[in-house]
């Protein structure tokens, strides 16, 4: 059974329609509030500023990406590299159908480049949940690494991927081979 949808979820879901569809310069707290049909006050309740509200956007989009990684890396329980090739390609088929990390990057609308240093310049959040929830996820397999390289490798892996989300350079299944390799070659020493 599914979680009744908050009100905080209805603005965010709103905003999430409005940036895709229309671009992020156009989405307003006054035009969100009309959309999620509350008030333009609890719109602020609930998601404080423009800015927080993109963050929010883009650490919920997170999760769900987050979310395909552990499914791969639960269906490789006894590989490290297989599961870490799983993880990057099936990250990147997702990318690759994803309307609102298309809207972000492509900017699309104009000059609409507010929400891209979410992902990029300003990616602080995103990558330390992403390299917290990664790190949890390889400790496990017991890499062959010591902890104080673990870390540098796993932040290397999650920026490599980032990179490649926002700008794919080859198909997700080699792409995730090329990055399970490099990777492999690291956590095994």
């Amino acid at each position: 059974m599914a979680m009744p949808e908050t009100t905080r979820d209805r603005i965010v879901s709103a905003a999430v329609a409005m940036t895709t569809s229309s671009g992020w310069a156009s989405v307003t707290m006054a035009r969100l509030a009309q959309e999620a049909g509350v008030s333009r006050q609890t719109v602020y309740n609930e998601v404080g500023s423009k800015p927080a509200l993109a963050e929010t956007m883009i650490l919920e989009e997170l999760a769900r990406f987050l979310r395909v990684v552990e499914e791969a890396f639960d269906a490789e329980p006894a590989d490290l590299t297989r599961a870490i090739e799983r993880a990057v390609s099936d990250v990147l088929t997702y990318a690759r159908a994803n309307p609102l990390l298309h809207a972000v990057v492509s900017a699309t609308h104009g000059a609409d480049t507010e929400l891209l240093p979410l992902l990029t310049t300003n990616a602080g959040s995103l990558l330390g949940v992403a390299k917290e929830v990664i790190s949890a996820r390889v400790v496990p397999y017991a890499p062959g690494i010591g902890a104080s390289h673990l870390d540098p490798a796993i932040d290397m892996v999650v920026r490599v991927v980032l990179s490649h989300v926002m700008q794919p350079s080859g198909s997700p299944e080699q792409t995730g081979a090329d990055i399970a390799w490099l990777a492999g070659r690291v956590l095994a020493t």
